[in-house]
């Protein structure tokens, strides 16, 4: 997924010379054939992200439109004051590409778990959210990058992760996509989690179970048409996140509820990460299963909604 966005910026440099990358530390290798190319576009800053920020706010207000990748953790908790007061307060069109959205870095343990960084970048006024659920939906992403008129944190997961977008899906910045068609039940998701809430679904067919899966790859703006439109036509909603509860995805559905639709707010349960800091070093996998974030979790909340348990 990161290598996606990355040749994208690549892609969209070559087409307009406002393109501009801004990388930290990230290590040989990355975007050498920008680096090779357009030289004066490429800058690598070394491990200075809140100065990364300050430099992407400078080179925007001359009329650049910054790309800038790093680790999430690193992007988001490391430069927060920038990061409200350089980009969103001025309303810059900066992309903030963040490698590691979740618990990707979890052989690292909970400094560079970013499972808060949803939660504190939707908060800002002007900041658009957006998690892709593979490398394909992320090019069809990137590709609207570069005429939206906000700053964008764009959440990337690990890579490699399987295809589970289609291109007749399209893609528009605050538009959710319905995947599956629901039946009684719909798994309301974002990023790489919509792999595992297709596999619930899955699941649950083989049960008589019919569930649907709406992804919102959007987070903020979040898409109201498609909440009113399905929570009333399903008996019970899961969502699933790979970030905590607490201000992330289900947090948002819940405050859409509270101010639209308050009768809705009982039948959505929330899976996602504790209200704790990780205690345990290992793989992704590893520590998803630890959190109960698993295909069986989620088939189990939604049985309990739809009380098939």
């Amino acid at each position: 997924m990161r290598k996606a966005a990355l040749d994208c910026v690549y892609d969209l440099a070559k087409q307009d010379e406002r393109i501009v990358f801004i990388g930290s530390d990230l290590g040989p290798g990355v975007l050498d054939a920008m680096k090779n190319e357009i030289p004066e576009r490429f800058f690598m800053e070394g491990i200075s992200e809140q100065h990364v920020i300050g430099m992407s706010a400078g080179l925007s207000m001359e009329g650049f439109i910054p790309y800038v990748n790093t680790i999430a953790t690193f992007l988001t908790r490391r430069c927060y004051e920038q990061i409200a007061l350089d980009l969103c307060l001025q309303d810059l069109p900066v992309r903030l590409i963040a490698s590691g959205g979740g618990i990707v870095y979890a052989p690292l343990g909970p400094t560079h778990l970013a499972v808060e960084d949803i939660a504190i970048m939707r908060v800002l006024p002007n900041m658009t959210v957006v998690a892709p659920c593979d490398a394909d939906e992320m090019r069809r992403l990137m590709a609207q990058t570069l005429d939206w008129p906000h700053p964008i944190y764009i959440r990337l997961g690990k890579g490699g992760d399987a295809i589970v977008s289609r291109e007749v899906h399209g893609f528009e910045i605050g538009k959710a996509i319905l995947l599956q068609m629901p039946g009684t039940g719909l798994f309301i998701t974002t990023g790489v989690m919509t792999q595992l809430a297709l596999q619930a679904v899955d699941q649950l067919e083989k049960e008589g179970l019919t569930c649907g899966v709406l992804h919102m790859h959007t987070v903020k703006p979040l898409d109201h048409a498609a909440l009113s439109h399905w929570l009333p036509r399903v008996d019970g909603v899961v969502t699933v996140e790979e970030h905590t509860r607490i201000g992330g995805l289900g947090s948002a559905i819940l405050e859409f509820c509270n101010d639209e639709m308050p009768a809705q707010a009982a039948k959505i349960a929330r899976i996602g990460t504790p209200d704790r800091f990780a205690e345990q070093y290992g793989s992704q996998n590893s520590l998803l299963s630890h959190w109960e974030i698993t295909v069986d979790a989620l088939c189990n909340a939604m049985r309990k909604k739809l009380q098939k348990t």
